[in-house]
């Protein structure tokens, strides 16, 4: 008697990527038009994930050109540009054999996908370090000099010394490791997408954090970035602990 198509969808539901092609040999002979569907659906996903495998090899240039460091540590931040907030540095140590599906720019991938993922690398990372400088020092020394500050931070807390950074598009200073900054890094290197990743996620949830602690402003949904709700809230509440105050002069100029 032949596999009902219940059984056979239920199937290739628990089947593995690496897996399909096995599955599409053993239906293929199958003339019903729902077994014709699932193959057809088996198939389109098993050339998305060959897909997939193509972009992440892409993705490894950088990793495979400075292949004879044992360590290469990807660096990036998140939160230059918000009004509110710290701004978060990521340092990633992936192994050299890394294969995290769907790894790239933070700023590409959605929510879900990003906590999906940051589970993920901090799972597989060999080492992870994080960053965090507040408003307060923001205000005190700029957010170029934070930002740089906050990656030297992220550096020091990991737990192994990485041989090479490789940088999303900058130099940071007094920093005794050779370093190769990349313009738009977190897109072609997935040292440094797996360390936008770790930045944005942390940082998001400190924000959702403090959208409890400083209601009004919907850190929750914005970040801290000058949405409309935001900028209304400004005006209406003035700004609150966690504010630039070195970004809000022109704003709070015209309260």
């Amino acid at each position: 008697m032949s596999e009902k198509i219940s059984e056979i969808k239920g199937r290739y539901e628990t089947c593995g990527l690496n897996d399909l092609p096995a599955f599409i040999e053993s239906i293929k002979e199958d003339e019903r038009a729902g077994v014709k569907k699932i193959a057809e659906s088996a198939k389109k996903s098993y050339n998305r994930y060959q897909q997939e495998l193509v972009r992440l090899e892409e993705m490894k240039h950088y990793e495979k050109k400075y292949d004879a460091c044992t360590y290469i540590c990807g660096i990036d931040e998140v939160g230059r540009g918000p009004l509110a907030g710290p701004v978060v540095a990521g340092a990633v140590i992936l192994p050299k054999d890394c294969r995290i599906l769907y790894l790239n720019d933070s700023k590409q991938l959605t929510p879900k996908k990003r906590e999906e993922l940051y589970d993920e690398i901090m799972e597989q990372a060999v080492a992870v370090g994080i960053g965090i400088v507040s408003q307060e020092r923001i205000d005190e020394i700029n957010i170029l000099q934070a930002t740089y500050e906050a990656m030297r931070i992220a550096i020091s807390r990991l737990s192994i010394k990485p041989d090479l950074l490789l940088n999303d598009a900058v130099t940071i200073p007094e920093v005794d490791i050779p370093q190769v900054p990349i313009i738009k890094g977190d897109a072609k290197s997935i040292s440094i997408a797996a360390a936008s990743i770790v930045a944005k996620v942390e940082r998001d949830r400190l924000m959702e954090q403090m959208d409890l602690v400083y209601p009004g402003y919907d850190f929750a949904g914005n970040k801290g970035y000058g949405s409309a709700r935001h900028m209304e809230a400004l005006k209406k509440q003035g700004p609150c602990a966690i504010h630039r105050m070195s970004f809000l002069k022109n704003i709070l100029h015209g309260r």
